[in-house]
């Protein structure tokens, strides 16, 4: 192992100074493009089922291979939900849909942030549990494994003891609301797919038409027919998905009879009665009252305009609540400013907020049109800034500076309440961990987890801005699939709007007073080599600039390439006066150490890498201490 003591950046930077404009040269905080990529990892952490060969976390194996098999059916695949190891259809679903949305409206920056594939493989995952889920037309299983056995065992996927039931819907036994869900989920994802599979998209299609007629033609609660669920995801009623189901399949077919549907039923099943404060598995009025007012901006409205007058009203209900614009009747935030709707796993709520108002603000923008709220008209920019504000919380700009998606950011949580995380690998611990001894020796202990799930949204922060980094806090440290699935629709989002560097995302965060446009300065974008022909050589630039205050804070660019003829390992480097955050490189536990994310453990021959810190003042000194 080579030692090095001298500092690399002793070479003053040439730089060349670019005129931008105002507008680009805004804050560049957050790297949503980096937190995007992330959440992909989750979703893979999350699989069930054979893992392909290119999976990615290397810590997880295959698992739920018999699912099914004794009710003889085949269900294995699909997702785990939380921190546990049961396959809950409604929450899958809805995870489902959400990243389909994101992939529809999102084409763009994705495609731009080379994030498209992630985004199909994450769906198709998914979509492919619900195909094998409803082998006839009036049949979905609804659930694998039992919540309550499960709940009581602390156990790597792969080693699973507990009961695999699966919980079947049919005539006799409905769930309008799951089946309902589920054909919204495989609507939208035959969109997501229509430009690159179109013979997939159309199966999607097949099973999606006939899943709404069944929710429809046989209605019921599906918690009633699945007892095992109720204590889990409860669902307070099935009109809602009915509609969310119609007005995706209208979108996915352009089919009239769907959109029919959803304005005959208007007011019987609360689509334009009911003004949500809320956006979530459960509850998905708002995002079909947003959904629906799409065709009106467009102008395709027709005879239908007034009803869907009504249903956009109901949304710009939602949206100004969440702007608090509506006349008093508003979402309750945090002192920091988080929108908080409950105690347990309150993050979900503010992700799927967040999106749902980023889709509407597209929407507003492309008609030329602005929110009428009772508190004043509102400009579709004001509803990303919320999305922004939620976002840049959610990644650190909070009283803690905790970044709530894991490995996202210098601090994030480590004793996250999940069960795969918390126990060593099977590849690393190859002996059978059981049920009690998982609490005993993994459950219980105060260290970090052994695997970072990254991307995992935890549940987040109570409604003072309070979070407990403690593995038993399953209300604040579990994460969810239906709580991380709307973020990768608004981290492109944001991601795309607001520019874009090297391979990932980077984005400006949300301010309530954007600055004068005298506070900007040219961005100085020009790499300078430091040490040139060293084995390590690092190129630096500054990339943007602002005021805050009475302070300038530059976002510094690092490259570090390696210039040797032979691949360089277990690089760890040493960075001096660092005031600001950084991303890119994880901490080691050593004051002012940081080594390469586990991804990226090994540059081979002219390979390169780069990471990013924000700071006032003079640059940070960065050194190099060891590496193989």
């Amino acid at each position: 192992m080579r030692k090095f003591g001298g500092s690399l950046f002793g070479v003053s930077l040439l730089l060349t100074v670019l005129l931008a404009a105002a507008t680009s040269a805004a804050d560049e905080y957050y790297n949503y493009g980096n937190a995007l990529d992330k959440t992909f990892l989750f979703f893979e952490a999350q699989r069930s089922g054979k893992l392909p060969t290119a999976q990615r976390v290397k810590w997880r194996s295959h698992s739920g291979l018999k699912d099914g098999l004794a009710q003889g059916v085949s269900l294995e695949g699909g997702y785990y939900d939380a921190g546990d190891h049961v396959k809950f259809g409604l929450p899958m679903a809805f995870t489902v849909t959400m990243l389909s949305w994101a992939a529809v409206d999102n084409r763009k920056e994705l495609s731009s942030l080379n994030q498209m594939q992630q985004t199909l493989w994450s769906i198709k995952w998914g979509a492919d549990y619900f195909i094998k889920a409803h082998p006839q037309p009036n049949v979905l299983w609804g659930q694998v494994g039992d919540g309550e056995s499960d709940h009581y065992c602390w156990e790597r996927p792969e080693d699973m003891t507990t009961s695999r039931t699966a919980y079947k819907l049919d005539e006799y036994h409905p769930g309008s609301d799951l089946a309902g869900e589920t054909a919204a989920a495989l609507a939208a994802a035959s969109l997501a797919f229509k430009p690159f599979n179109s013979s997939y998209s159309d199966l999607l299609l097949t099973h999606a038409k006939e899943l709404f007629s069944f929710a429809d033609k046989y209605r019921g609660l599906y918690t009633d027919s699945i007892p095992n669920a109720k204590d889990f995801y409860m669902s307070s009623g099935y009109s809602d998905e009915l509609l969310w189901a119609a007005a995706w399949l209208h979108r996915a077919t352009g089919d009239q009879y769907y959109l029919k549907y959803a304005i005959d039923n208007a007011g019987y099943m609360g689509g334009t009665g009911w003004g949500m404060k809320e956006f979530s598995w459960d509850n998905k009025y708002a995002g079909v009252q947003i959904l629906l007012s799409k065709i009106l901006l467009e102008g395709k409205g027709g005879a239908y305009t007034s009803t869907l007058k009504q249903y956009q009203m109901k949304g710009d209900y939602f949206a100004c609540a969440c702007l608090k614009k509506n006349g008093g009747y508003n979402i309750q935030t945090t002192p920091g400013g988080l929108m908080y709707v409950r105690e347990w796993n309150n993050l979900q709520y503010a992700s799927a907020a967040a999106y749902l108002l980023a889709v509407y603000s597209d929407y507003l923008s492309a008609a030329n049109a602005k929110l009428n709220c009772p508190d004043g008209s509102v400009q579709p920019q004001e509803l990303l800034d919320f999305a922004r504000s939620q976002a840049d919380y959610i990644l650190g700009k909070n009283r803690l500076g905790m970044s709530y998606v894991v490995g996202y950011g210098p601090k994030y949580p480590i004793r996250v309440h999940h069960r795969g995380a918390s126990i060593p690998s099977i590849f690393t611990q190859r002996s059978f961990v059981s049920c009690v001894q998982g609490f005993d020796s993994w459950y219980r202990m105060s260290q970090g987890d052994p695997n970072v799930i990254y991307g995992a949204l935890v549940g987040g922060p109570d409604q003072n801005d309070n979070y407990s980094d403690d593995r038993s806090n399953y209300e604040q440290s579990e994460p969810t699939l239906s709580g991380t699935a709307p973020l990768v629709g608004l981290f492109a989002k944001l991601s795309g709007k607001l520019g874009s560097y090297g391979g990932g995302g980077s984005s400006k965060p949300y301010q309530t007073t954007k600055p004068p446009a005298s506070s900007y300065q040219a961005t100085q974008t020009t790499y300078s080599p430091i040490q040139s022909g060293a084995e390590i050589e690092f190129l630096h630039s500054i990339t943007s600039n602002w005021m805050a205050g009475n302070t300038r804070y530059y976002r510094h660019k690092v490259i570090i390439k390696n210039n040797s003829q032979k691949p360089i390992s277990d690089l760890k480097l040493k960075i001096e006066d660092l005031s600001g955050p950084i991303w890119g490189l994880n901490p080691t536990g050593q004051k002012s150490t940081y080594q390469l994310p586990p991804w990226q453990k090994t540059l081979i021959a002219g390979q390169a890498y780069d990471f990013v810190y924000v700071q006032g003042g003079p640059q940070a000194k960065v050194s190099v201490l060891s590496y193989n």
